[in-house]
């Protein structure tokens, strides 16, 4: 067995299970209708996926770089794919944040909206994850 084989699939098992989390996570509290008084315990489970995406997505190009001395080369859809998956990211994770440092006080309307969003741009990210897979 290649080490690096085994990082690589071991950092994916890590990405995979973050990105089920965010779209799961996020459908589930708002699917059939929201769930507001889980709101906070599922805020912090879409907080950690996006930890997860973001610590993966690094260690993804610290696996390259240490097996082969350079992170991947990537095409120019590619790059535009992993700038969205970044700002994606920053973005879910910023509004996560937020919403458990400073959301206690908000509406259903207001959660609803911040796990809709959460979910839009989990749903980008995964997109961007095709692109930057098969563009590379």
């Amino acid at each position: 067995m290649q080490p690096e084989n085994l990082a690589y699939a071991l950092t994916q098992v890590v990405h995979n299970f973050g990105a089920a989390a965010l779209i799961g996570g996020t459908v589930f509290w708002l699917w059939p209708t929201p769930r507001q008084e889980h709101a906070r315990a599922f805020a912090w489970i879409i907080l950690a996926a996006w930890c997860a995406q973001v610590a993966s997505g690094i260690l993804f190009g610290l696996t390259s770089l240490h097996y082969y001395g350079e992170t991947p080369d990537l095409s120019a859809v590619a790059m535009v794919a992993l700038v969205i998956k970044v700002c994606s990211a920053a973005a879910g994770f910023l509004l996560g944040a937020r919403y458990l440092a400073r959301g206690k006080d908000w509406g259903q309307g207001q959660v609803k909206q911040l796990f809709q969003a959460e979910a839009g741009l989990a749903a980008l990210a995964l997109t961007a994850a095709a692109f930057l897979r098969w563009f590379s």
